[in-house]
């Protein structure tokens, strides 16, 4: 099973791709992951074109079965979360076009599902994060590989790959 795991936002979209062996579920290996960005001097059409675009393209390049996305949770600026909104409005569009089933998981839940500890702090989930996927096999600057945005995309995904979908 390929998992396209996805961190929304307007600014930058964390994205990962996830093989999950389906005869062996411990086996999980890491194809690809990073984030798509856009200019903050755009409009908000042109950057929600470049992430739609940027999904979309992952999509038909990894034809994954599975969209596992960060849900919204509550956010102390409003003016942040509906930019965000608006980001994974088009990422689930380009989903829903593709007939890939999505599953949502809070960020708690994420932390739950890596760590165990559901208020974990970041560095240690991006920790168990690596030493779970292996990470070391792969260039960690290229591609904006550790940005925290990646990171959360690559969480998002493997909460999905311990779920039984």
């Amino acid at each position: 099973m390929i998992i396209l795991g996805v961190d929304p936002g307007s600014a930058i979209v964390g994205y990962s791709i996830l093989n999950k062996d389906d005869k062996n579920r411990q086996n999980i290996q890491v194809v690809d992951f990073g984030c798509i960005t856009t200019d903050k001097s755009l409009l908000v059409p042109e950057r929600l074109n470049i992430v739609y675009g940027g999904i979309s393209k992952l999509i038909d390049k990894y034809k994954p079965d599975l969209m596992s996305i960060e849900s919204l949770y509550f956010f102390k600026n409003l003016k942040t979360i509906i930019p965000v909104g608006q980001a994974k409005g088009v990422i689930l569009l380009a989903a829903s076009q593709k007939n890939i089933d999505v599953v949502e998981f809070t960020p708690l839940q994420v932390k739950m599902a890596i760590s165990g500890y559901g208020r974990a702090e970041k560095k240690q989930v991006q920790k168990m994060i690596e030493e779970t996927l292996n990470l070391e096999n792969f260039n960690m600057k290229e591609n904006n590989r550790k940005k925290d945005d990646a990171f959360d995309a690559l969480g998002v995904a493997l909460c999905a790959a311990f779920k039984s979908f």
